[in-house]
C-alpha cells in the first residue's frame, strides 16, 4: 500500500498519468495558471501533489477534474496510467458541447469558463 504521506510534483505527475504528452507540456499546463489543485489555482510545477488531490484544467476546448488515486513509480503504459486518475468532471460527459477555439475562452455572458473550476 502506498505511503499516504506521499507526495510528487505536479509536472512530473501530470506527464506520468499521461494526461500531457511531455513533460515540457505539463509544465507550461501548471505554470500557465490555467490549472488549479484542490480549488487553489496553480502557477508553479512544482508544486506538490498528493493521494486524493484533486486537479482542474482547462484543455482541448474542455474543462475536466480528476482525483488522483495513486502516485506513480514510472511512467508506464495507457493503462496503467488510466488506474491513477478517477475522472470527477469532464463537461464532454456532462452533455455539453465541446468549445471551438473562438468560444475556448469566453462564455456567452463573456465570463472565463475556467473561473468556475474547483
Amino acid at each position: 500500500m502506498a505511503d499516504p504521506g506521499a507526495t510528487m510534483r505536479l509536472d512530473r505527475f501530470l506527464w506520468w498519468a499521461r494526461i500531457t504528452k511531455t513533460r515540457g507540456a505539463a509544465q507550461q499546463l501548471a505554470e500557465g495558471g490555467h490549472l488549479r489543485l484542490d480549488g487553489r489555482r496553480i502557477d508553479r510545477a512544482h508544486a506538490l501533489v498528493r493521494i486524493g488531490s484533486v486537479i482542474g484544467f482547462f484543455r482541448g476546448g474542455r474543462v475536466r477534474i480528476v482525483r488522483v488515486e495513486a502516485l506513480p513509480r514510472r511512467r508506464g503504459p495507457a493503462s496503467e496510467a488510466a488506474m491513477l486518475v478517477t475522472e470527477l468532471a469532464n463537461d464532454s460527459q456532462q452533455g455539453a458541447t465541446e468549445l471551438t477555439p473562438a468560444k475556448a475562452g469566453h462564455s456567452e455572458s463573456g465570463e472565463d469558463p475556467r473561473e468556475h473550476l474547483p
